[in-house]
């Protein structure tokens, strides 16, 4: 069982990555700052994910002396195309329409960073999608919250529940922080 040493900084304003953390009975706050999520345009989907959670981590260079600061981005990669945060409700409706009957990637970059000590990893999970009809998509994105999820869906929302056929990999990591590893690099500090 992992014995918190340090006091923990989730830098995450996502409500799912601080459901997990409790779920996984860590004693953490939430401290926000905000960052810039470029990147450069060469990088594939999981140096993505780990390059942006890495400059989430710089952010905190003054925190992380006597603290754990986690960061984490999440992406969802379509036949290599990279799909972020919709940018309004016809953009998610765009995205859950390309994703339907298809699979995809969802890649979590997660950076561990206490003093001088950064652990950056990422994971990968496949999510196969059934088909959706347009009044499906138009529930969801009439009555959930698409914009803030990569993708524009979240797998623990009722679109998650009618879309996803399959998945390999992680739950968790579809959801935006793979905790089973995060476990593993927190046991390393």
């Amino acid at each position: 069982m992992y014995k918190q040493k340090f006091p923990i900084i989730l830098a995450s304003k996502s409500p799912r990555r601080q459901e997990l953390m409790e779920l996984m009975d860590l004693d953490f706050k939430v401290v926000l700052k905000e960052v810039d999520e470029s990147y450069p345009e060469d990088l594939l989907p999981a140096e993505i994910a780990v390059y942006i959670a890495e400059k989430k981590a710089s952010a905190f260079a003054d925190e992380r002396e006597g603290s754990i600061v986690i960061t984490a981005d999440t992406i969802v990669a379509y036949n290599n195309e990279i799909l972020g945060k919709p940018e309004d409700a016809k953009h998610a409706t765009e995205m859950l329409t390309k994703l339907s009957g298809t699979n995809h990637q969802v890649y979590t970059g997660v950076s561990v960073a206490h003093g001088d000590k950064i652990h950056s990893f990422y994971d990968v999970t496949e999510v196969f999608f059934n088909e959706l009809t347009a009044e499906q998509i138009a529930h969801y994105v009439n009555n959930y919250n698409p914009l803030d999820k990569a993708g524009a869906y979240g797998i623990q929302d009722w679109i998650g529940f009618i879309a996803v056929e399959k998945i390999v990999g992680s739950y968790t990591n579809v959801m935006g922080l793979p905790t089973e590893k995060l476990y593993k690099v927190l046991s390393t500090f």
